[in-house]
């Protein structure tokens, strides 16, 4: 069922946010309830879902979030039969250092290229090898840049499109309904139930609400009583480029990779007959339709020039999205401390696609039993953790 306007319904659970995050969590949900995903752009997925490069970097964001990574590497490459078409394609990650960069590199290869702990197996596809070893994986490095570099061969390329839309495919498979169009504008208790009233005075009730609203996390909670738990949306650019007029020799049979700079100020990956490129930027900024800083895209493209042979010279296309992170850089999932009903599905980053199946697995689990699936406690995460009662978030 998808609905332009919200007719006065109930429902077991409302999510807020069409998303990713929305999508998947309602899919999980609505296994064993009556769920509804309520959205208030006429498109799902308009803001960062829409606009993200996704890939999936186990070495990506810390302990916490590789963990969840990891548990959905499964999903990922073997997906559900509510997904249409294959998720994943080869795409290893090369980190490239300078010579000034290079004990950064090293901090992190101790980090997240190490065989302990619950993530790591003994066939672990990560390496540091040296600069002529990475200007063979990737020939468009400029020659002589390179120092030392870390490439983890396990990364993947996802495709978000085909993702969300299973994930919505899935959701309508089990009863869910989609209302687009719908923004959330007040709500209030009645007895055990939240009545939520949409722009156009139209009203919906729901035993539980799913705070899954993004950016608009923090201004979702106001409308229910609760305080914020102090997301920051930071703005990520992205362009487009074309490549150079003569490949270097070796690019013919070089392995495709997503190239990142060790200090994380710019990456490149190949996109079609192009390159999709990045600053990397994190700019504070409040919730909103972001736009690309040409500013920023300027500096990428010195640093891409610097670097590599791509030769920037001018830019094919560029769009933005928030990335909504807390203090902790931890996604927030759990019960609200001191408002009954409302459920914080919260602050997943830069990670949330690739974390999407094992946190909507994690959200629908603590939201129906109080406790985490074993294989996600298994690989170290708790319920503690993800609390939106933590300390990380009362600073």
């Amino acid at each position: 069922m998808d609905s332009a306007a919200l007719p006065t319904t109930d429902y077991d659970i409302i999510v807020i946010g069409g998303g990713i995050a929305g999508v998947s969590i309602a899919y999980e949900l609505a296994e064993n309830h009556s769920v509804a995903v309520v959205e208030r752009e006429s498109t799902l997925a308009y803001h960062t879902t829409g606009r993200s490069a996704a890939t999936f970097l186990e070495s990506y964001g810390n302990a916490t979030v590789r963990a969840l990574t990891h548990a959905g590497r499964g999903f990922f490459v073997s997906p559900p039969d509510f997904v249409d078409a294959p998720l994943v394609s080869d795409l290893p990650l090369l980190i490239v250092a300078t010579e000034d960069e290079a004990p950064t590199l090293r901090d992190l290869y101790r980090t997240v290229g190490g065989r302990s702990g619950p993530v790591a197996a003994a066939d672990t596809t990560i390496e540091l090898i040296d600069g002529a070893d990475a200007e063979a994986l990737n020939p468009l490095l400029r020659p002589g840049y390179t120092d030392l570099a870390m490439v983890d061969f396990g990364s993947l390329e996802l495709d978000v499109h085909g993702l969300h839309q299973g994930y919505l495919r899935g959701l309508r498979r089990r009863g869910g309904a989609v209302l687009k169009s719908t923004g959330i504008v007040a709500a209030h208790r009645d007895r055990s139930a939240w009545v939520l009233h949409d722009r156009r005075g139209d009203e919906v009730r729901a035993r539980t609400v799913v705070n899954a609203a993004g950016a608009w996390c923090d201004e979702v909670a106001r409308l229910f009583g609760a305080a914020p738990i102090g997301i920051r949306p930071l703005r990520r650019t992205a362009f487009m480029v074309s490549g150079p007029s003569v490949m270097p020799a070796g690019s013919a049979t070089a392995r495709r990779t997503m190239t990142m700079s060790a200090s994380e100020d710019f990456y490149f990956k190949p996109d079609g007959a192009g390159f999709l490129c990045s600053p990397a930027e994190e700019t504070l900024q409040p919730p909103s339709d972001a736009r690309p800083d040409d500013l920023e895209i300027a500096r990428a493209i010195d640093r891409l020039n610097e670097a590599t042979l791509l030769q920037v010279r001018s830019v094919a296309t560029s769009w933005a999205g928030l990335r909504s992170f807390t203090a902790d850089r931890t996604p927030v999932v759990g019960p609200d401390p001191a408002v009954d009903g409302l459920f914080w599905f919260a602050g997943q980053g830069g990670y949330g696609i690739q974390m999407a199946p094992a946190l909507a697995r994690a959200g629908a689990a603590l939201a129906d039993r109080g406790e985490l699936p074993r294989d996600l406690r298994d690989l170290g995460v708790t319920a503690t953790v993800l609390a939106p009662s933590r300390p990380a978030l009362a600073a």
